[in-house]
């Protein structure tokens, strides 16, 4: 699986599966990003509200694999809704990350994190936003631009005056929270979608019925809802640490019934992330 790709609509090639980084401490990145590229990562995503770009570009930089062999991403801060503070960002992350160029860079979220999900749409702030990200592709600072948390009317605010349309977009997505209509959507664009979280912040492991469809294929909870994202056509972004875990989580290589991703589909939500119900990067506001 560490080894297959999509394609973004202009034409660089995306690792299926990556390693998140959220609530990696700076400190421990960089190992990290060792650890998965020696497990055969070559997918290493980021973000400026994370705090630890750092650490990551390190690990970047000493894993022992040449810089075009590694796709890494990082995310505009949701506060920079302007387009001077959007490309000024973008020049600190190249800088904090010791890197020349990003493979892929994107909004973090429509709004400011104070603010999610709120009237106030930021439709005006995130075309500017987007101008930035399309002038430092332009640039070749990126190799590819996209957003993030973003629902269809955010990305048709993008699309009416774009120059380059979106090619990702990262969103929330696992077993018992799929929202097939923005997928939908996102395919009909060309938008490849990619799901963070997809193991649901470690409350999936618990559920019942997840368990036992796991149990039928002889994987684990955790293996299943990576390859139930990917089988939906979407990059798998699990977030850890652990070596174990990372390796556990890139085997994945079996099938998921047409019959049981229905089942699967249908499940009934997880309501609460237990302590990732609440946490910084969202200001204290509930994450679903």
């Amino acid at each position: 699986m560490l080894q297959e790709t999509y394609r973004l609509t202009n034409g660089v090639a995306i690792p299926k599966l990556g390693l998140g980084t959220w609530f990696i401490d700076g400190d421990k990145a960089a190992q990290a990003v060792r650890d998965a590229v020696e497990q055969g990562y070559r997918f290493i995503d980021t973000a400026q509200a994370y705090g630890n770009e750092r650490g990551v570009g390190e690990g970047i930089r000493t894993c022992g694999l040449g810089r075009e062999q590694i796709f890494v991403t990082s995310k505009v801060a949701a506060e920079a809704k302007t387009y001077e503070s959007a490309a000024r960002s973008l020049d600190e992350t190249l800088s904090k990350m010791g890197l020349e160029y990003l493979d892929l860079m994107i909004i973090h979220s429509p709004q400011p994190w104070a603010e999610f999900r709120v009237e106030n749409r930021y439709f005006a702030e995130n075309r500017e936003v987007w101008r930035a990200l399309e002038d430092a592709y332009a640039a070749g600072k990126v190799r590819a631009i996209g957003v993030s948390n973003f629902l269809q009317d955010d990305l048709e605010n993008i699309l009416q005056d774009s120059r380059i349309k979106p090619m990702v977009n990262q969103i929330l997505l696992h077993i018992t929270n799929t929202d097939q209509a923005l997928l939908d959507f996102c395919r009909k664009q060309g938008i490849l979608v990619e799901a963070y979280s997809p193991i649901a912040h470690g409350e999936a492991l618990k559920n019942p019925a997840i368990t036992r469809m796991a149990a039928k294929y002889n994987v684990t909870p955790a293996q299943l809802c990576i390859r139930y994202v990917i089988q939906l056509g979407t990059v798998a972004l699990p977030k850890t640490a652990n070596p174990a875990h990372m390796r556990d989580n890139a085997a994945v290589d079996f099938a998921i019934s047409d019959e049981d991703m229905q089942t699967l589909r249908q499940l009934k939500k997880i309501e609460s992330y237990g302590e990732f119900d609440v946490f910084p990067v969202f200001s204290g506001k509930p994450l679903a």
